[in-house]
Order: structure tokens, then C-alpha cells, then sequence
């Protein structure tokens, strides 16, 4: 009788548990898009550094002094953090060099660009108009739509120094005129514990930044005109 009794208490369990991710009504995976979003948002960027380390890794051993060239990933340090000292991962950006510009200069704290960009949220499953869920990565800010086309998509002015996340504040100033660029930015160097807006708390973020143009303080940011089509 108490093997039965025990029988039916674990089957009872194991049931409300399966019942806890599973709609009984319909039999539909239920799943919360941000379950564990600190530690999967954690483990996400320690994945994005392993990547990045072994890539650049890989191109010193190969090519010397001259690894950057045939290597896309950079790590740069907060420059909110001393750099004369070891720092945690998440005291560093990762970065993705999609294309190099042709700019001289990178703009200092003090400076003003001009950008264009989009913002990911790490990838996980939301549910779609169908009711499947279907592993996505959303968009959280952009200042154009579709895919990036400098023939119609005019920047942003922004001042380095103002409102921006340390994260973003420090790929601007490794970057030049013409950098089109990945970069992941740990929690810690994003918003850590705060909401903001649609991004949760404990978010590592992706940005794709295309730096339009660097502009020495107290110089101005011309305005920007879109190119002329031919």
C-alpha cells in the first residue's frame, strides 16, 4: 500500500511540475522569454569572450604584431577602469569588426558623433502569432529600419560623454569615420539591475554601430544629409 501511495505521490509531482511548463489545456509548450535572464545573460557574454579570446588567441600566434589585420574580434577595457591593471571579463566589451573605415580619428570623451545603429537583446524563444515558440532576437532600438543602407538611413548626433552606457561610450572611442562594427556589452557595463524601457534587467547587449563621423569638442556636428542617389 505504500509503495503504491508513493507511486501515485511522484506521478502527482511530476505531473504538476510538467504542468508548470506545459499548458494542459492544449498541450503547448509554456515558456517565460526571460526565465534565468541574469545567468543566461551572463553566460551568453562569457561565450561571446571565449569566442572572441580564442580568435585573437589564434591570429597572435599566427601573425605576430600584425594579428589585428586578419583577425575581426577586439577586447577592449572600460575606459571608466583603470588600464594599467588586470579587470574582470565583464569589465570589457567585445567587439566584431564588420568593416574598417578609413577615418583618422577617434573621438575622446569630451567629443561629439554622428551614428547609425540597432539594438539585440541576447537571442531566446518568444512566442509567435501562431502560438510556436521560435528562438528570436529582438530589436530593442534602431535608427533605421530594414537592412542599413547609408544612402537613406541618416544618423544620430550624440555627445560621447552624455546618457550613454559605459559600454557604448567606450567602443565610440576606439572607433573612426567609416567603423561598422558588433559590439557586446556585458550587464555590468549596460544597464546591470535597471529596466529600461524594453530592455529587462541584467541585459547584455548587441549593438551594430556604423560611425557616420567624429567631431573634436566645441568644433560642431554639421548637419548630415543623406546622399544623393546616382
Amino acid at each position: 500500500m505504500k509503495s503504491i501511495f508513493k507511486t501515485f505521490t511522484l506521478l502527482f509531482l511530476t505531473s504538476l511540475v510538467a504542468c508548470t511548463f506545459l499548458a494542459c489545456s492544449n498541450g503547448e509548450e509554456e515558456w517565460d522569454p526571460y526565465h534565468n535572464w541574469q545567468v543566461r545573460n551572463a553566460e551568453w557574454y562569457a561565450s561571446i569572450c571565449d569566442t572572441a579570446r580564442t580568435a585573437i588567441a589564434e591570429a597572435k600566434a599566427t601573425y605576430g604584431e600584425a594579428w589585428a589585420k586578419h583577425c575581426p574580434w577586439r577586447m577592449y577595457k572600460s575606459l571608466r577602469k583603470a588600464q594599467d591593471v588586470p579587470g574582470k571579463r565583464t569589465d570589457s566589451i567585445c567587439v566584431k569588426v564588420v568593416t574598417h573605415g578609413e577615418g583618422k580619428y577617434s573621438p575622446l570623451y569630451g567629443d561629439s558623433v554622428l551614428l547609425c545603429y540597432r539594438g539585440w537583446l541576447m537571442p531566446t524563444k518568444y512566442e509567435d502569432a501562431s502560438g510556436n515558440y521560435t528562438m528570436q532576437q529582438r530589436i530593442f532600438t534602431q535608427t533605421y529600419y530594414g537592412d542599413y543602407n547609408p544612402a537613406t538611413a541618416a544618423p544620430s548626433a550624440y555627445a560621447v560623454s552624455k546618457d550613454l552606457i559605459d559600454g557604448f561610450s567606450t567602443a565610440l572611442q576606439y572607433m573612426v569615420a567609416g567603423d561598422d562594427w558588433h559590439i557586446y556589452i556585458p550587464q555590468e557595463m549596460a544597464y546591470g539591475a535597471q529596466k529600461k524601457d524594453a530592455i529587462p534587467a541584467y541585459s547584455t547587449l548587441l549593438f551594430r554601430i556604423n560611425m557616420i563621423g567624429a567631431y573634436p569638442a566645441g568644433s560642431g556636428v554639421p548637419i548630415y544629409k543623406v546622399p544623393a542617389k546616382d
